[in-house]
């Protein structure tokens, strides 16, 4: 099959693209605008495969997703192409509204007219999967002020309640997507992930800012007391089932994403410090960099993902523990410190796109 990835020089999609083109036989179409957080890096090692095409375009440009479209011609759409980072939409949340709701809406007409176009199978094979992210739900007890907060968990009947501008604009592009389902018949799956670490991660996010900052004798700034709690998913983990859910996912269904790895912030920060201290050691211990900063506006203390319906539908469960993936991940920052330069400065950009980027 040929798929469109939006959004595919992202941290997810880039995972999800090279996992299908070394693991699967399916083509690939990465649609992506190449904002700050996208780079082409990400995909050097697949880019060269006859199976992988690459579109620069930006998912509101209704006339180039129109071409994109009718020139591939997809079976399924794995739509990721979204504005993710929680304290940019508190400071600015214009970009946000109109990537993740208007560019979702402009995507939903586009595929909605390129599906209605189609005849026979193809028509009736054809998926819209829409991916989003576990901070519509708003957060959970916390364990320091509910007793067995543990039992508490997201499933896919939790009731909305996003907290910031960013989870506020994928609750709406997921209640977009399901609308288009129910209007118009479109075939959508929605998967709700957990927070995601891994490689290649753009250096904006915790773990590799607390990974970088450390090597670099950098504080390491903690938000509140730390006592934040994630569920922490490994990005191979969840690209392996996305393309579950795209290829034998029920349409219209919704699926949790998560790692079974809950976590408080500073104990992943401590994990951090811990393993560079073994695998980077210095006369100061990494942990003495840890300072707490005032906590940011709505602040969600806890999200924890019920997994059991891809587990029992699917058969998905994640391979790594936190143990093994925050190693892995450390490991591949100290192995490839020139990548996050060259990502934060836009250099492997402008020597692949030249004048475009």
């Amino acid at each position: 099959m040929r798929l469109l990835v939006t959004g595919g020089a992202g941290f997810i999609g880039s995972a999800v693209i090279r996992h299908i083109i070394r693991n699967t036989n399916d083509e690939v179409v990465n649609l992506d605008k190449l904002t700050y957080a996208g780079n082409l890096e990400s995909l050097a090692g697949i880019s060269h495969s006859a199976r992988y095409a690459f579109e620069q375009v930006d998912i509101c440009d209704r006339v180039e997703v129109d071409r994109v479209l009718r020139q591939h011609r997809p079976d399924a759409i794995m739509h990721l192409a979204a504005e993710s980072h929680v304290d940019r939409s508190i400071d600015g949340p214009a970009e946000f509204i109109e990537t993740n709701i208007v560019g979702t809406y402009n995507l939903l007409e586009a595929s909605r007219q390129y599906w209605q176009s189609l005849e026979g199978e193809k028509k009736a094979d054809f998926r819209f999967h829409h991916i989003s992210t576990d901070e519509v739900y708003g957060d959970l007890p916390h364990p320091s002020e509910t007793p067995n907060a543990e039992e508490y968990l997201f499933t896919e009947q939790t009731a909305y309640a996003p907290s910031s501008p960013y989870s506020a604009s994928k609750a709406s592009s997921d209640h977009l997507v399901r609308a288009w389902q129910r209007t118009y018949g479109l075939p959508v799956l929605v998967t709700n992930c957990s927070n995601n670490y891994g490689p290649y991660h753009f250096p904006e996010k915790l773990v590799p800012l607390m990974i970088l900052n450390a090597l670099e004798g950098k504080l390491l700034p903690v938000y509140g007391k730390g006592e934040q709690i994630r569920d922490w998913l490994y990005v191979e983990d969840h690209a392996r089932a996305l393309y579950k859910v795209v290829t034998q996912g029920t349409p219209g269904e919704t699926y949790n994403i998560g790692g079974h790895n809950e976590k408080q912030n500073i104990e992943v920060v401590h994990a951090i410090c811990d393993i560079l201290q073994e695998l980077r050691p210095q006369d100061k211990s990494y942990r003495e960099l840890i300072t707490f900063v005032q906590d940011r506006p709505g602040h969600d203390m806890r999200y924890a993902i019920d997994a059991t319906k891809i587990r029992k539908d699917l058969g998905w469960v994640p391979e790594e523990s936190f143990e093994t993936g925050i190693r892995k991940t450390v490991q591949w920052y100290l192995d490839n410190l020139e990548w996050c330069h060259r990502v934060q400065d836009g250099s492997y950009q402008r020597e692949r796109l030249g004048a475009q980027v």
